[in-house]
């Protein structure tokens, strides 16, 4: 029988895997232990800081099949040509708790894709809803904080979630659909997915096009009530994708855009590039480019699920951002946060690692010359700056050909601009109008079920805002206070 032998972390051969070295069968250890210590310093070592928000999450390997070529909007090459299959890595997570909350919160669903592209990895990050709480990123650290536990008890804080929503008006699109029945998705393979942010496509031409993902399961919507939630296992949305794919049941989802011209976005009578607002399907109806799959388990959780660095600022020729303010402040957020977590390096690693060739003058730092997915070659002994005289032999310059066209802003002042005066009602209107009878009981029930739990000044406010989007909406909830 062939056998393979056990080595230490520098490859050398282990003798002894189950006793230390020490002075006698009673005696101290020594510290010519050094298999002890390279096992207790890993050991150590074994968990990086869990995601300040999508701490617990799952992911999964699939591929994206190209059904429309969009040549005529974009340069990006893996939208070129019908039939094109590109790799996938998709997570989905809850985003208020930590890694110890449960799969069946109810809580907002991220839902992120990377794109393993032939011109680097596009990371398309959102969630499964297509708005959110905020559309200034000078208040996310401060919701985030207001959704957290309480930090004298460590326990969830209802009169912080409200107080912070009551003194924001621009929340209440997004909370309306986390207090709907879609709040608790029975699993991962039940729920939409967003990009929620406006990005951009951009051609050969330089023409510019502003564009919003829609990922639409085709195993349909289902979710769970809060007594339901309240008798299923903690990690059981992990268990039910990793089990679905282990027996062949892969979760597809259709794959849609939106699409607006520059000159719409410019006369439109919403800002195209508010995060808490939609496009309106009727103004600008979805377009099917494609269907995604998922098929491949991880084989290791930590070092696939919990090293995945997604970011915004993941982008390939053809693809670009938008003015969003929530979408610009995270092209630094994201990068930073993994450089934190994961380190300097995070893109060397296997799941982050592009699947074709990486050039670049970046040297050194935490976890230098990880072995790459493809085998290249990203710091060497050649020059780490450009320009260089060693241009001739290899060493990676600018593809001009890649610029993206120029964005032509206006000649506003550059200052702070008051929002107390924007309309964050009517669509949260418009969404309480259309739900049926026993969605609107579950709304406003889970709503005064929080509300009951804060300070009449909280109510207050909160009535005047549900009052602004429909009266019907706030009557209901003033009755069950």
């Amino acid at each position: 029988m062939n056998t393979t032998t056990l080595t230490t972390s520098a490859g050398a051969p282990v003798a002894e895997d189950n006793n230390s070295i020490s002075v006698g069968p009673r005696g101290p250890l020594t510290f010519d232990n050094h298999y002890l210590f390279e096992k207790l310093a890993h050991f150590n070592r074994e968990r990086i800081p869990e995601r300040v928000v999508h701490a617990r999450g799952t992911g999964a390997y699939g591929d994206f099949v190209l059904s429309k070529s969009l040549s005529d909007v974009t340069i990006a090459d893996f939208l070129q040509r019908v039939g094109e299959k590109t790799e996938v890595f998709v997570r989905f997570s809850t985003v208020g708790g930590g890694q110890d909350s449960s799969d069946y919160a109810r809580d907002p669903r991220g839902f992120a894709v990377k794109f393993y592209t032939r011109q680097g990895n596009f990371d398309m990050v959102g969630n499964n809803t297509p708005v959110f709480f905020l559309n200034d990123p000078m208040k996310f650290p401060d919701f985030v904080h207001s959704q957290k536990k309480n930090p004298r008890t460590n326990l969830p804080d209802a009169q912080t979630v409200y107080e912070f929503w009551a003194s924001h008006p621009q929340s209440l699109h997004q909370m309306t659909i986390l207090m709907s029945d879609r709040g608790i998705p029975a699993s991962y393979r039940h729920i939409h997915g967003f990009s929620s942010h406006t990005l951009s496509l951009w051609n050969d031409k330089g023409e510019r096009v502003w564009i919003k993902w829609h990922f639409k399961t085709n195993q349909g919507i289902k979710t769970v009530t809060n007594e339901e939630a309240a008798c299923l296992p903690a990690h059981g949305a992990q268990q039910d994708l990793v089990e679905a794919i282990d027996r062949g049941d892969f979760p597809s989802w259709t794959v849609q855009l939106q699409i607006m011209t520059e000159q719409q976005a410019g006369s439109y009578h919403i800002n195209p590039f508010d995060m808490t607002k939609v496009w309106p399907y009727r103004d600008f109806p979805v377009i099917e480019i494609g269907q995604l799959e998922l098929n491949r388990n991880v084989q290791n959780y930590f070092a696939e699920t919990e090293q995945v660095a997604f970011a915004p600022s993941n982008l390939v020729p053809g693809v670009g951002v938008s003015p969003d303010k929530m979408l610009q402040a995270r092209l630094l957020a994201y990068q930073d946060a993994h450089r934190y977590r994961v380190g300097v390096n995070h893109n060397q690693i296997p799941v982050n690692a592009p699947r074709c060739p990486v050039n670049h003058y970046q040297r050194d730092g935490a976890m230098a010359g990880c072995p790459m997915h493809n085998g290249a070659q990203v710091q060497s002994s050649g020059a780490n700056f450009y320009p260089n005289d060693r241009i001739d032999q290899g060493a990676p310059v600018p593809g001009t050909a890649f610029k993206e066209p120029p964005l032509h802003l206006s000649t506003a002042a550059l200052t702070t601009y008051d929002q107390s005066d924007e309309d964050y009602h009517s669509q949260a209107g418009d969404l309480f109008r259309v739900m049926n009878e026993n969605q609107k009981q579950q709304l406003v029930g889970n709503i005064a079920a929080g509300l009951r739990q804060t300070t009449v000044s909280v109510q207050e406010r909160m009535l005047i805002q549900l009052g602004k989007a429909d009266a019907d909406y706030a009557a209901r909830v003033k009755v069950l206070l």
